[in-house]
């Protein structure tokens, strides 16, 4: 079991109303154009699958897709779109739980990778989904980039959402690398506020590509968003796509280099470059 917060049946019931705007045909086009695209005639693995707001629209675009989800309430709220035959869950952490088969992609949308609160698991989330990957295969995440840049000095929050029914924020603990996000939700006309926090691990562009080298993975692609625009200093999160290379990498054990002299006398030109 890793370090995830489990979501709660309360949070499973009200997730799809909550994400209707994200969930529309239209919202969700780009998307699976992305994936589907990537998975081919192969079949595809969701870590963290969720209510099936990605996996289900997938399935039905024709992609064979199987799914890793910790949350039992969550999945049951998928089963109620999906039959187990149709797109079959596994109940289980997306670190450490292996399905059957090889598959052409494994993908991880909307930040789930940052529900891992330690480096460690994060990696092993990698090399889990390099394992599930058939050789050629790809690995795809879509992550927020750390908007630690908006944090003058002593402040530890940035708003990212207000609007007339929620108010949402991070706060960041920049030693441990793990942001809270806070959430203010209005309930009906009454004035009413439903107020929740979820703990995240942060992580950087770079770090990620580390643990995909970690996991033998190779870093194929980086664009803004599921359309395909371009990543810049200026991007709030990326898509990243990471490819198991078609045979391992052989590499030979370095070659030693000759010691430099140091001391009085010792020639001041640089050693040859082999």
């Amino acid at each position: 079991m890793t370090s995830s917060e489990l979501w709660s049946r309360e949070t499973a019931d009200r997730y799809d109303a909550e994400e209707a705007e994200n969930s529309s045909a239209a919202a969700l086009e780009p998307t699976l154009a992305f994936l589907s695209r990537l998975a081919g005639s192969g079949r595809a693995l969701e870590f963290a699958i969720g209510t099936g707001r990605v996996g289900v629209p997938l399935r039905e675009r024709g992609v064979p897709v199987a799914g890793i989800e910790l949350s039992e309430p969550m999945a049951a709220v998928l089963r109620r779109k999906i039959d187990a035959n149709t797109l079959p869950v596994t109940i289980g952490d997306m670190a450490t739980t292996v399905v059957p088969g090889e598959f052409t992609l494994v993908y991880l949308v909307y930040n789930t990778i940052s529900n891992l609160l330690t480096q460690d698991e994060q990696v092993a989330c990698f090399r889990n989904a390099a394992r599930h990957l058939a050789p050629g295969g790809r690995f795809v995440i879509e992550l927020g980039v750390p908007p630690l840049r908006f944090l003058p000095p002593g402040q530890v929050a940035v708003p990212f959402d207000v609007s007339d029914r929620h108010l949402g924020f991070d706060t960041f603990d920049l030693v441990e690398q793990i942001l809270v996000s806070h959430h203010f939700t209005r309930e009906g006309d009454d004035g009413r506020y439903r107020r929740a926090n979820s703990r995240h691990r942060y992580a950087w562009p770079a770090e990620l590509d580390l643990m995909a080298r970690l996991a033998g993975l190779e870093l194929e692609q980086r664009v803004e968003d599921w359309d395909g625009s371009p990543f810049g200093q200026d991007s709030a999160k990326h898509i990243s796509v990471w490819r198991k290379p078609m045979t391992p990498t052989a590499r030979g054990p370095a070659r030693p280099r000759p010691a430099r002299p140091v001391g009085p006398g010792a020639p001041t030109s640089p050693l040859p470059r082999g």
